[in-house]
């Protein structure tokens, strides 16, 4: 995971933006927020199991069928798979220890 602190990459409302093996941030001090980092380093985890490419096809598809369910941005973000087990274990600083592979299919939620 390389940092980059260069908010202008950063879409206007969110702390940073992971693309392997980047973790562009908004904030320098963001560089030391361990639940911050955790959190993007599981993105980075889903993005190796999905072979990098197929997992922005996948993030993208989920985002426009989550936008037509609830009709709402942040809704259709906060619910898409990779960002529900990013956010529901990003305080557990082990959690990528002990992750299956593939975690995030079991919180796709239909």
């Amino acid at each position: 995971m390389i940092l980059i602190v260069f908010k202008y990459l950063t879409p206007r409302g969110f702390r940073g933006l992971t693309f392997y093996p980047f973790v562009f941030l908004a904030d320098k001090n963001d560089k030391l927020n361990k639940v911050f980092l955790n959190h993007e380093k599981i993105h980075i985890r889903q993005q190796l199991e999905l072979l990098i490419i197929p997992f922005y096809v996948w993030y993208l598809l989920e985002y426009l069928f989550r936008l037509v369910q609830y009709k709402d941005k942040f809704s259709a973000y906060k619910n898409i798979s990779f960002e529900r087990e990013a956010y529901a274990n990003e305080k557990d600083l082990d959690y990528l220890n002990s992750r299956s592979f593939w975690r995030f299919l079991q919180f796709i939620n239909i």
